[in-house]
């Protein structure tokens, strides 16, 4: 088997043991174990509080004593017996707990199974650049098989996804151990905590533009997860009205969804040419306006005659969600000192993915919480102002970065 297959399949199963539960989580503790919209929000919160500490935790424990693609099987290993132990609850605080610690696990070999490709790829002789985003866009095909595979199996409504997920884990895990080797670094310098866990960038905040544009990262962030979180549970809530309970947008709701992971690898593509052509403070202005229209197309949009409006909201995904990210990105690497250029990136990241994701969870629950409410298996109520109120916010930072980041 050939280097680059083998590193698909890595790929595949990578995402594909996050695309079995993130989209339809919400809806099973929502709509079948009856959980309000804070403790929706807070599982949801978990992922950005693993992504503050454990990817540099165990890319310390990578570089120093064991190899990456051991560490990445262990990982995998423990997350799917978290997800089994998981399967087993109903319970909130078991639940959280066991939901927690499976994302302690996977969280980190987001970053591991790059570690693992590139350093198998450079063993062979190839070209990173060219050679790793064919095989990294089969984890995004992955995460969409996976929530095809829960759609149509039944599985969104009850734990199966998480075993589906777990089963999905531990054939990783397993498979891990078979990849190239990845060698440890044995050095003599004695790095500090600070300076291993890339933390010495966040002097990056002294300086007053870095400084606004990290605290706008945070506050898009807290965007992220909305639709992951809420997304599933809103569609699934038109089951409880007669007009709308056999139509596709309920009746495969997690299909429907996947078209904005869809749209994520066809935006990603136009990138270069909006950058060329506008810049990356606007190419990011893009993007916050790209999450008023996902969130404001899912408050007027519906499964029946609106269905289009829900459509155009998960295009309009893929723009909203790599405009931001990849431009973010670039301009850290544009602005950032060498020295200090992949720990810049780890800051970003913990600003978005990580303090932003877990105040946009909880946040987000509480305005879920103030319009919806339980009601017969299904989480009804004013789901359009719940939208509104997350495309109005979207709106005012959208207005605040316009005025206040001033690109150098």
């Amino acid at each position: 088997m050939s280097i680059k297959l083998r590193l698909i399949i890595m790929n595949f199963l990578q995402y594909f043991i996050w695309g079995s539960w993130l989209i339809s989580f919400g809806s099973y503790v929502g709509n079948s174990l009856g959980f309000d919209g804070v403790q929706i929000g807070s599982f949801f919160a978990t992922m950005g509080i693993a992504s503050l500490f454990m990817p540099g935790l165990m890319g310390i424990v990578a570089d120093k004593w064991v190899p990456a693609q051991k560490l990445l099987g262990l990982c995998h290993l423990l997350g799917a017996l978290s997800l089994i132990a998981a399967s087993f609850q109903t319970e909130y605080g078991l639940l959280y707990t066991c939901m927690l610690l499976s994302v302690i696990f996977y969280m980190p070999t987001l970053a591991l199974s790059n570690s693992v490709a590139y350093n198998a790829l450079e063993k062979e002789g190839l070209d990173i650049v060219k050679d790793f985003p064919p095989i990294r866009v089969w984890g995004t095909i992955g995460f969409i098989a996976a929530m095809w595979v829960v759609d149509f199996s039944g599985f969104k409504l009850n734990h199966m996804q998480l075993w589906l997920s777990a089963v999905a884990a531990l054939v990783l895990g397993f498979y891990a151990f078979s990849l190239p080797k990845c060698e440890i670094t044995k050095t003599t310098t004695n790095k500090s905590l600070v300076d291993s866990l890339g933390l010495r960038a966040f002097t990056l905040f002294k300086d007053k533009n870095m400084a606004i544009f990290f605290i706008f990262s945070m506050l898009l962030g807290a965007a992220l997860q909305i639709t992951n979180s809420f997304g599933d549970l809103f569609l699934s809530s038109f089951a409880s009205d007669p007009q709308y309970i056999d139509s596709f947008g309920v009746k495969h709701s997690v299909v429907l969804l996947s078209i904005s992971q869809i749209s994520e690898v066809v935006f990603i593509l136009t990138i270069p040419f909006f950058l060329k052509k506008f810049g990356i403070k606007n190419v990011m202005l893009i993007s916050m306006f790209a999450w008023v229209l996902r969130f404001g197309l899912f408050g007027i949009g519906d499964p029946g005659s609106g269905l289009w409006l829900l459509l155009l909201s998960n295009i309009v995904y893929g723009m909203a969600f790599d405009f931001f990210n990849i431009s973010g990105s670039l301009y850290v690497e544009q602005t950032t000192n060498s020295s200090i250029r992949a720990s810049a990136q780890g800051v970003f990241m913990i600003m978005t993915n990580g303090v932003g994701a877990v105040l946009g969870s909880y946040a987000a629950g509480l305005v879920v919480n103030h319009y919806t409410e339980f009601n017969a298996g299904f989480r009804t109520g004013d789901w359009q102002s719940t939208w509104f109120v997350f495309a109005a916010y979207m709106i005012v930072v959208g207005i605040l970065f316009a005025i206040i980041f001033k690109k150098k």
